[in-house]
Formats: C-alpha cells, sequence, structure tokens
C-alpha cells in the first residue's frame, strides 16, 4: 500500500488526519454492516477507494463518496469512473441528507463533531470506523468510566451499538491505538426532551463538575421558588438521587428532567 501512495504521489496528510484502511476484510465487514439500502449512500472519505470497492461489490444503487483531498478524488474518479460519484468537499460543510445511509473511516480529528452533526440533522443511519475510545464514549451504558455527556446526547437522538474492534496494523501510517467499527440508529419520531439547545444546557451544567453529587448540583437549574428536591421527584428521579453523581442517572434521567423543567410547577 506504500508502493500504491508513491505511486499516486501522495504524503498523508496529519493536518487532516490521514490514516488510509488497507485491510480488506475490514473494509468488506464495514460494506456488509451497511448492506444495500434503497435509500443514498454516501461515502465519506474515500481514500485509496478500499471501502469504495467494497460497497460496490454490494451495492446495486448510486454511491457518493466524498474526498476533500484532490489527488485522491482524481485517483477515485480514474478508479471507479461512472460507477461513482466524487465531491471535493469537507463533510463538516456538506449538506446533510438525512435520508440518506452515511459510512466512512472518520478521522480523529472530527469523528465526534462530524457524528454530532449528523445526528443533529437527524440521520437515520450511519456506518463508521473511529478510534475504540470515540465509540466507547458514544455506547456507554450509565456508571460505566466512559459514559458522560457524549453517551446521553447520542442517546438523544439514537443509539450506537459497538461492533468489531480493528487493530492498528489495518491501517497506512499505523494509529497508536485501536479502531472500532460501529453502527448508529437514528431514534425514530420525535425527540424526547422540549428543546435540544435548553436539553445541552442541562447536561453540560451537571456533568461540570461530575465528581460532584447532584445534590449539590442540580440546584444550579432551580430558579426559585422550586426547590431541586421537587424538581427531581416532578422529573421521577430515583430515591437516593441526591447521593448519586451525573455518570449515575440514566439518559432517560435527564430527558425527564428537560421535560420537567420545561413545564411550570404546580402550586
Amino acid at each position: 500500500m506504500r508502493a500504491a501512495l508513491a505511486e499516486l504521489g501522495v504524503t498523508p496528510s496529519r493536518r487532516w488526519g490521514q490514516s488510509f484502511l488497507t485491510d480488506p476484510f475490514v473494509a468488506d465487514a464495514e460494506a456488509a454492516l451497511v448492506g444495500n439500502p434503497t435509500g443514498a449512500v454516501i461515502e465519506v472519505g474515500g481514500g485509496l477507494g478500499i471501502l469504495t470497492a467494497a460497497l460496490l461489490r454490494r451495492r446495486s444503487g448510486p454511491l457518493t463518496v466524498l474526498e476533500r483531498d484532490p489527488r485522491l478524488a482524481r485517483h477515485l474518479r480514474r478508479a471507479f469512473g461512472d460507477r461513482i460519484q466524487v465531491m471535493t468537499a469537507d463533510a463538516l460543510e456538506m449538506p446533510v441528507d438525512p435520508d440518506a445511509t452515511y459510512v466512512g473511516n472518520l478521522p480523529f480529528s472530527i469523528a465526534t463533531p462530524l457524528l454530532l452533526r449528523w445526528m443533529k440533522a437527524r440521520v437515520r443511519r450511519i456506518v463508521f470506523l473511529v478510534q475504540n475510545e470515540v465509540a466507547e464514549r458514544l455506547s456507554a451504558a450509565p456508571g460505566s468510566r466512559s459514559y458522560g455527556r457524549l453517551s446521553i446526547v447520542t442517546e438523544l437522538y439514537g443509539r450506537v451499538e459497538p461492533f468489531r474492534l480493528v487493530p492498528p496494523e489495518a491501517f497506512t501510517p499505523r494509529p497508536k491505538v485501536e479502531s472500532r467499527l460501529a453502527v448508529f440508529e437514528g431514534r425514530p419520531g420525535p425527540l424526547p426532551v422540549p428543546s435540544v439547545v435548553e436539553f445541552e444546557r442541562i447536561v453540560r451544567t451537571l456533568f461540570s463538575s461530575r465528581r460532584k453529587q447532584l445534590g449539590n448540583l442540580l440546584p444550579r437549574l432551580v430558579t426559585a421558588p422550586e426547590s431541586a428536591a421537587q424538581l427531581a421527584l416532578r422529573a421521577g428521579w430515583p430515591d437516593g438521587w441526591s447521593r448519586r453523581r451525573p455518570e449515575d442517572l440514566s439518559p432517560s434521567s435527564y430527558f425527564a428532567l428537560a421535560r420537567a423543567l420545561a413545564e411550570p410547577a404546580s402550586d
């Protein structure tokens, strides 16, 4: 694969976090998770085309590939011709199609903001390969070491299911960490909170001091004359909530808190 890069005259860009997938078995596993959906499929970061080729082996419909590096975009057009549509574009700036299936090996530097951008646009399905630590945070359960704001916000929009681990040897150049294949399935229907902006403020406030107990944190969200205890009661929080920490409560508890804050307290 290094020879292929040399032939193309491509040196991986550190600024863009380029690390090219070179293991065809991993590419085929990722393509299998995409399957052959009826809607559009958009691959982000076509790179050398190993995932593109795997997708085309399984896909009968059109495939759009976003590749911001003009050198690699030219390579993809030569390699696959009119079987794909190549767009030289930055995925963080492109309009989002919520009905499309997005797939890609996401650069570590932009993986989280890119995934959140797609989630907030209510994309139905994303198949992605990211740093294992990011996958763990996206899918973490309450009380675990990785559980936090990102886990809760992800649950607002849907659910991430992690799949196989991918070793550094599957890439050129090799990253220093393991990666993981994962799938995001979007939440059908309306979101479980009245306001996303207010919900994010609530979670950010409570996790700003995550080692403190909620009994000391919840009063920051209360407006007089309501007490934190009354608010927790209206949100249906479990007994003993005041002695727990932010990472101990489920996403549904935070959704309920956001709804309780949006409703006027009864006399």
